[in-house]
């Protein structure tokens, strides 16, 4: 992974591949932005003017290539745009210098070094900036030959210098090893979310899950199918009943000695989701590698809970399998019976999801939490209702809904709340058992969502996100964010563990 380092050098004198400087766009043409002062005062103040002689505008996520001046060791400057230029007396987002400094890290593929001279007034923007870099940088390469980028041939950028962030400074440091902890693991989730299906079934993301659970001092637990069926988890072994390759519940347990809190995280994992015998057709089925994703995300969240340290008790559950279609496979109509006791008519096999989490929701009520949440590629409704950048958010609190999306939205993770109409609820009433798998068509994300609530324990504080847009993106890279398996939902997930420990929920 691409090296994050603080340096005070002065521009100039920087042994680097290429200098990342900011612009942003000015009622009048582009504006040179704070940290690029020395570039332009080699270019005698007329670094603006060049850049929009060269078609600079300053927008979001343009880059602008020019020879570095004379006197300068780095080659080559790289200017990058911020987007508008902040009101008077304000700074510059987080998020536009994430953005600004994922599309720089990815644009240098291949570079050794390179020095970011992106506005930075404090330690939050160095978190920012390092963020962008390192999540930007980003490029899964496994199977490629010699490791090198499948866009261009390049290895990833080999270290990220943030020029003006002093590394003897305590909160400097650590917002770089926040920036470093949370982007190893949010790329630790890509990686597993770009793994094709043949390598990663749900056997090998729990020997995954056990291996980082031991290097990070984290208690693990892994039911495999004998310990399923004595325990009764209905749901799981009903979805993972048509694949040779068994089902799997994963239970990560992270715990403080100073907590005063503690959170359940719930993740689906069908490590490949063909929809069992209610088959996808062609043409929906070449990505469904993605469809553990949330699993991937719970995972990565409380690995990094563990690495930040946080005074917040956090387990994470991976509810793992594979929806195949076979002999054995659970048909449209069978009727399973869940870990709650509650019996499910299984109306649509492809709506597999929502099975194996009502399992591991109430596993995860057993231990009583102050609240859990569940991530989940779940419904192609909530695409329809959102797009592919925006996951959707249920909750049975409102409050608890609220300070869900508002961490979202500070870490940079577009969200939307949505509702949970109740009379939607009895669209899932079953002549045969307690409830159907399937109601209403319109509206089906909600649907969802309704049937998930009904297997959290009573009096516990729950929310649901469904990240099945933001989790896949299918179309190009964008500011940090790759083409592929994103890691939607692991910052939205460990700020909240972070707001928890610093007793800012409740």
């Amino acid at each position: 992974m691409t090296a994050l380092t603080l340096s005070t050098a002065a521009a100039p004198g920087l042994r680097a591949d290429a200098i990342v400087i900011g612009v942003a766009k000015g009622a009048k043409g582009p504006v040179v932005a704070p940290g690029a002062e020395a570039v332009d005062k080699a270019y005698d103040g007329r670094l603006a003017g060049v850049l929009e002689t060269l078609g600079a505008s300053g927008a979001e996520g343009e880059l602008t290539k020019l020879p570095a001046p004379s006197g300068f060791k780095a080659p080559l400057v790289l200017a990058v745009g911020l987007g508008a230029v902040p009101e008077k007396d304000a700074g510059y987002g987080a998020e536009a210098l994430r953005k600004a400094a994922g599309v720089a890290a990815r644009a240098l593929a291949g570079a050794k070094k390179a020095a970011f001279a992106l506005p930075l007034t404090d330690a939050a923007d160095i978190e920012a900036i390092g963020e962008g870099a390192l999540l930007g940088a980003y490029s899964f390469d496994a199977y490629k030959e010699n490791g090198k980028d499948a866009r261009n041939g390049k290895a990833p950028l080999g270290e990220a210098a943030l020029l003006g962030g002093k590394s003897r400074d305590r909160a400097h440091k650590a917002a770089v090893e926040r920036a470093i902890a949370v982007s190893e693991e949010l790329n630790r989730a890509r990686d597993l979310i770009n793994t094709p299906p043949n390598d990663l079934n749900p056997e090998a993301f729990a020997a995954i899950a056990q291996a980082a659970a031991k290097e990070h001092g984290i208690k693990v637990q892994v039911l495999d199918e004998k310990a399923l069926v004595k325990g009764g988890y209905g749901g799981i072994l009903g979805v993972g009943a048509g694949s040779a390759s068994g089902p799997r519940l994963v239970k990560l347990s992270y715990t403080s000695s100073r907590a005063k809190k503690h959170l359940a995280f719930v993740g689906k994992g069908i490590t490949y989701d063909s929809g069992g015998i209610s088959l996808k057709p062609a043409g929906h089925n070449e990505t469904m590698k993605c469809d553990m994703s949330g699993a991937a995300a719970v995972f990565a969240a409380v690995v990094a809970a563990a690495r930040l340290g946080l005074e917040v008790n956090v387990t994470g559950w991976l509810a793992l399998a594979e929806n195949m279609p076979s002999g054995s496979a659970t048909r449209p109509g069978d009727v399973l019976r869940m870990y709650s006791g509650k019996t499910v008519e299984v109306l649509n096999t492809d709506a597999e999801g929502r099975l194996v989490l009502a399992d591991a929701l109430w596993a995860a009520s057993q231990e009583k939490p102050d609240a859990i949440v569940d991530v989940a590629t779940l419904t192609g409704a909530m695409v329809l209702a959102l797009g592919n950048r925006t996951f959707g958010i249920m909750a049975n609190d409102d409050a608890f809904r609220s300070a869900l999306h508002e961490a979202a939205e500070e870490v940079g993770e577009p969200a939307w709340p949505m509702p949970l109409p109740e009379h939607l609820r009895k669209g899932m009433d079953s002549p045969t058992a307690d409830i159907a798998n399937m109601g209403e068509r319109m509206g089906g994300g909600l649907v969802a969502g309704l049937f998930l609530r009904e297997f959290v324990g009573e009096g516990i504080t729950w929310a649901h996100l469904d990240i099945a847009g933001p989790a896949f993106n299918e179309g190009g890279p964008f500011g940090y964010t790759p083409k592929g398996g994103t890691g939607s939902g692991v910052r939205t997930l460990v700020r909240l563990a972070e707001l928890t420990a610093a007793g800012d929920l409740g």
